[in-house]
């Protein structure tokens, strides 16, 4: 659901996110190329046209920025002049070793996504976060948190830890991340935190399997430092934007509005036309400058959801062909896992039965219900399909539903893997193509693994 803010995004995402079919998770790392895609950020790089007209009127245009929640957006990286000294003092810490999911959370909690989380978890933080779905501020204010952010640790490591105050985390590699001060450890209730994160306890759930199930009995929550900023050396580094220079950049474009669009798939012409019409919609409303903020999810996925920089060189071709206009948009990868929770527009798949889990229409009336976001001016969509006479992705008319296709990105995944074309006008034949070409890739790697069969 695109949300749109008077002035300027918030510092705090809400990150109850969707939920997905059952599939067994096993881990690939195919690549479709064997370099890096991008060597530079050129949407960062753009600086828009403007005519002296505009020009003269800029400090009209110039936005205001609403405040991170909890007023100050949180920032935990150690200044570099304190790092030796920080990680000589960890270097006497009991040791917590992350998963690589801890760390995507660390780096959530660390730049200020979470504002105004300052670390993970204690006790009452995550029992307003699990039952209420937001936290209540010393001065009285509410916070939208409807996801508990924890750290779970097993037996062994809360043995080691005994009575320190204090604990050094390492990353799965072994490196030192960054310290957790202040903790506290408290039981880990996996099926209560299940049940109501999820609404459920079925089997299935991917974040559940990928990360609860196997995790350790305790949590511990406490104030995070983290050493020096999170990276991937992947090549999308530099779309890796903190929520502080996407604040910058939103300055430097002059927007007036932002409206964010957060994804998990490759783009398809219905994507973009619900992001072309929130943009019309808003220019509408008297808006002058609104800004696309694309976030494709950075964090884990399902295996058999489409990896990130196959993902990044799909949206690069979606900007290429013009399906989005790269003068009025900013992709900056959020670097959250995905929870595969929460309640979505476009229908909820029972993990293990065929059939809806949440009622769809129920997402946007509870998000525009929910405590914590009022600074948030949330604009609900209509339905997108493809429109069978139009040739076209379209706004589902009801009058003539015959006439509609909708294609889930289940389907869209199938037909790339298959090599069946999808519908003329279902996406631009560049993005297309890298799909494509990912699965044949795929194919091709998992037909070399295949076991040698002799015969006499």
């Amino acid at each position: 659901m695109s949300l749109t803010i008077k002035a300027h995004i918030a510092a705090h995402f809400n990150l109850n996110l969707r939920t997905a079919k059952q599939t067994k998770l096993t881990d690939y790392n195919v690549k479709i190329r064997p370099k890096p895609i991008y060597h530079s950020n050129q949407l960062i790089a753009f600086q828009p046209k403007m005519s002296a007209a505009v020009k003269s009127a800029s400090s009209a245009i110039k936005s205001s920025l609403i405040e991170p929640d909890g007023g100050v957006l949180v920032d935990l990286v150690v200044p570099e002049s304190e790092r030796g000294l920080r990680t000589t003092e960890a270097e006497s810490m009991p040791r917590v070793k992350l998963t690589k999911i801890d760390l995507e959370w660390v780096h959530v909690i660390s730049e200020g996504w979470a504002s105004p989380l300052r670390g993970f978890m204690r006790e009452n933080e995550y029992l307003q976060s699990l039952h209420f779905n937001c936290l209540r501020m010393k001065d009285g204010s509410i916070v939208n948190m409807s996801l508990p952010i924890v750290l779970a640790i097993d037996d062994e490591t809360k043995e080691r830890i005994g009575s320190s105050t204090n604990v050094a985390l390492l990353g799965p590699t072994g490196d030192l991340i960054g310290i957790l001060r202040s903790i506290e450890i408290y039981k880990h209730n996996k099926e209560e935190r299940i049940a109501r994160t999820w609404g459920t306890t079925a089997a299935g759930l991917p974040y559940v399997e990928e990360v609860i199930t196997p995790a350790g009995n305790w949590l511990v929550g406490g104030d995070l430092e983290v050493l020096k900023p999170i990276k991937y050396n992947d090549g999308l580094d530099h779309y890796r934007l903190s929520p502080q220079q996407l604040r910058k950049e939103f300055d430097n474009r002059q927007a007036d509005a932002i409206f964010a669009f957060q994804l998990r798939n490759p783009i398809h012409n219905g994507h973009a036309l619900l992001m072309n019409d929130t943009r019309r919609r808003l220019l509408e409303m008297g808006y002058k400058n609104p800004i696309l903020l694309l976030h494709p999810l950075g964090g884990f996925t399902k295996a058999d959801d489409v990896p990130l920089d196959v993902r990044m060189e799909q949206h690069s071709k979606v900007l290429e062909d013009g399906v989005l206009d790269p003068e009025t948009t900013i992709v900056s990868i959020f670097p959250s896992p995905m929870h595969y929770a929460g309640r979505d527009p476009a229908g909820m798949g029972h993990p293990t039965e065929k059939r809806d889990l949440y009622d769809p229409d129920h997402g946007k009336k509870v998000l525009s219900m929910a405590l914590g976001l009022e600074k948030l001016n949330i604009l609900p969509f209509r339905v997108a399909a493809y429109d069978t006479v139009e040739k076209k992705m379209a706004f589902f008319d009801p009058s003539r539903a015959k006439d509609f296709l909708f294609i889930s990105g289940t389907k869209m995944r199938t037909f790339a893997r298959s090599g069946e074309n999808p519908p003329d006008g279902f996406m631009c034949p560049g993005g297309w193509k890298v799909l494509v070409q990912y699965y044949e890739s795929l194919q091709a790697e998992e037909a070399t693994q295949q076991p040698a069969i002799l015969t006499s």
